[in-house]
């Protein structure tokens, strides 16, 4: 666990991170512990890639500063489609808690970001172990999960009219 080197300040410092992110305003003490066993703080350079879709979702974020999007597929362009864009105090990755655990989206960081990352294997243990935790978290992943995949569609069909008004344009006349 990411917890074993720290320092007792160390983790004070990081639960109390944890606890004041707005993802888990409201979460009791015991499970904001258990969370921040399973926590450490990271970084992401300008256009890094933090998960591709398809890859093994093991893992989420609270972001703190910085903003990701969200990209899936290209346009007819051959141009990635921004699905959303996450900044502080979003959640980045709910597929970790929901089989088959694969990324969904591709996940970039559009500036320097910083978050918080979490172990998600060793909070699905947790979850089988204590289901009120469990249920927990699936709630409030489930609401992050419908809002993303609200402006998922409304992302797509926006592409799908920008490629049909595309290809509804009159051919070109030729000078002769």
């Amino acid at each position: 666990m990411s917890g074993e080197n720290r320092t007792p300040s160390d983790r004070a410092e990081l639960e109390a991170q944890v606890a004041a992110h707005p993802f888990f305003i409201g979460m009791n003490a015991h499970f904001i512990g258990l969370l921040s066993d399973c926590a450490m703080t990271t970084r992401f350079a300008k256009d890094q890639v933090i998960f591709r879709a398809g890859e093994t979702a093991n893992r989420f974020y609270l972001i703190e500063t910085g903003r990701v999007v969200l990209e899936s597929g290209a346009d007819a362009g051959g141009a990635a489609v921004i699905i959303d864009t996450i900044g502080a105090g979003d959640l980045l990755g709910w597929s970790w808690i929901f089989p088959p655990h694969t990324w969904h989206f591709t996940a970039r960081a559009a500036e320097p970001t910083t978050a918080i990352f979490f172990y998600g294997t060793i909070l699905r243990e947790y979850c089988d172990k204590d289901p009120a935790l469990g249920y927990e978290l699936f709630k409030r992943m489930s609401e992050v999960m419908m809002r993303r995949l609200q402006r998922a569609r409304d992302q797509m069909i926006a592409v799908m009219r920008k490629t049909a008004q595309g290809n509804n344009k009159p051919p070109r006349s030729s000078s002769h």
